[in-house]
This record gives C-alpha cells, structure tokens and sequence, in this order.
C-alpha cells in the first residue's frame, strides 16, 4: 500500500516548516559532521556522521518523536573516541524519507540491519539508543547478538518494567495541543532540568509544540517488555543506565529486576536525573558511556 510522500508529517507544508524548524537547531551541532540518505527497502534514512574515519563504529538511535539532533549534549565527548551514526528514525519525525510502512517489531529489525549494512559496519560495532531507540536496540540486540561489540541502554522503554500508568494519564491533555498541557507533560516527565535549567525545557517544549504541530498521528512498533529468558540470553555485554527520577518506571525496581534475572547486564543509576538524563547529565551520561565501551 502506497503512502503519502510526506509521510509521517501531516502535510507537505508541515514537513517544510519542520525541516526548517530542523536545520535551525542543527547549527547547534558542536562537531563537523558528514550526513548521508541511505536507501533501504522501507526508505532513505538520514544519518549523521562524525568522528574519527578509523574508529570503532557506535550508532545512536534517539527517542520516539525525536531525531539524531537529541544527542547534540553528548556527541563531542562520543565523537572524540568512535566513529558516531546518529540516526533519524525511519517512520518517525525527521530527515529520513519513508516509501513504506514499519508495521510491526519485525519490520524494523529488517530496516535496521539493511540500514547497518549498508552503512558497511562489521561485526562488533557497538549500539547506544535511548527512550524508544533504547528498545529498539535491545531488540536487535536479541535478533542480531553476532552483530555487536557492546550494547548500550538509556532507560530503554518498557523492556525491563511495564510504563507506568501515570505516563499515559498525563499524556492524555497533549491531545489538546496546547503549549500549557505540553509544559505540564514536559516538566513532569523532566523535572530535574525544569529545576536546573529552565530556558533549555522551554527549547525542549518549543520541540515538542512543533512535532505536535506537523506530526501525524501513527502507531509504531512496541515496545515491550522483555521476558527474563531475553535478558539472559543477551551474549554481548550490555549497560543499562537510569536516571534516579525516571518516571516511566521505577529506576530502583527495575535495577532490582535486573540483578535478579539478569545479573550479567551492568546497571547505572544517575543521579539529579529522570526521563532527561542525556540532556541535564550529559557529561556523567557520557563518561559511563565511554567507560563501559572502553
């Protein structure tokens, strides 16, 4: 089934202005940096590039409803040591350009494993994804174990705790579009840089007022949780880090969870931090990072 050419946008004009709205925050980028469109089965993705052309490869998927640009806090420090992939999402907001439809967790693993060879990654490149890009990559994780050095969770959604019915409660008044019911999601969900960095979660709610404003409404795969037999059989070496604030589950319950049923996976809670740990942590965020791929 055909779709749209500006799919997922709600318009053509919509997905210009939030183009625009996309090449004005990427002059925020601190590192030089090559982009590319790459053709797979469901699309182009776009992909930024940086880092040094010889170092070990270490792809960054983001969260739903964002781009590569999320990890503008942590790519210099990233950057310095591999060679990054930050990538849009096929399907989601952004630069890359859907010709057909992901409609379910299997499609998505295809699309991302055409997506990493066409890219010319070998075997044991390591893969970072935070929120949704989290699940998404421990689903790989599982489908494609051979394919990895190391993987890398930021409060992954869902996989480890059910998503805590709260979220959705809260989420309920966004369907009004409005910048006050927005805020209200945002500083919940964000509470930590609410408090230590007001203007940046005004930027924050300015995204998110604009991907509401051109995004259609669509249903992607997932997430979910995974069984404990799937937290086993992960055969990389996995980190899984969390902020002490995190609201879509509980940070202590899901640690615990882990050294249960899983106790080879390293955990990390960070502190000061919640939902927004890459962005009012970023130095901590990215040092555990570098540690544990070192």
């Amino acid at each position: 089934m055909s779709i749209a050419p500006y799919f997922p946008y709600r318009s053509e004009k919509a997905k210009a202005e939030y183009l625009v709205f996309l090449d004005r925050m990427a002059k925020d980028w601190p590192i030089p940096q090559e982009t590319r469109m790459v053709l797979t089965a469901y699309g182009e993705t776009f992909v930024r590039i940086g880092g040094p052309a010889k170092a070990e490869p270490l792809v960054l998927l983001p969260g739903i409803n964002t781009t590569s640009l999320l990890w503008a806090p942590n790519i210099a420090a990233l950057s310095q040591r591999y060679r990054t992939y930050a990538v849009d999402m096929m399907g989601d907001i952004g630069r890359s350009v859907s010709t057909r439809r992901i409609r379910d967790t299997g499609n998505l693993m295809s699309w991302l494993d055409e997506l990493f060879r066409e890219l010319k990654l070998k075997d044991g490149f390591h893969l970072l994804g935070v929120s949704y890009g989290g699940w998404a990559a421990a689903q790989y994780g599982l489908r494609f174990s051979k394919r990895l050095g190391k993987l890398v969770l930021l409060a992954p959604a869902a996989s480890v705790l059910p998503t805590n019915i709260q979220f959705y409660l809260r989420a309920i008044p966004m369907l009004t579009r409005t910048r006050s019911a927005a805020r209200g999601m945002v500083r919940w969900l964000m509470e930590d840089l609410a408090r230590k960095d007001p203007a940046r979660l005004e930027l924050s709610l300015d995204r998110v007022m604009m991907t509401m404003a051109c995004l259609r409404p669509h249903r992607v795969p997932g997430p979910n949780l995974l069984t404990d037999d799937e937290w086993q059989s992960f055969s990389m070496p996995v980190l899984f880090v969390v902020g002490e604030h995190e609201k879509i589950y509980s940070a202590s319950k899901a640690i615990e969870r882990l050294k249960n049923v899983a106790p080879q996976v390293r955990t990390q809670i960070v502190a000061a931090a919640g939902h927004d740990l890459t962005v009012v942590q970023p130095e901590i965020v990215s040092r555990a990072i570098l540690e544990f791929l070192a």
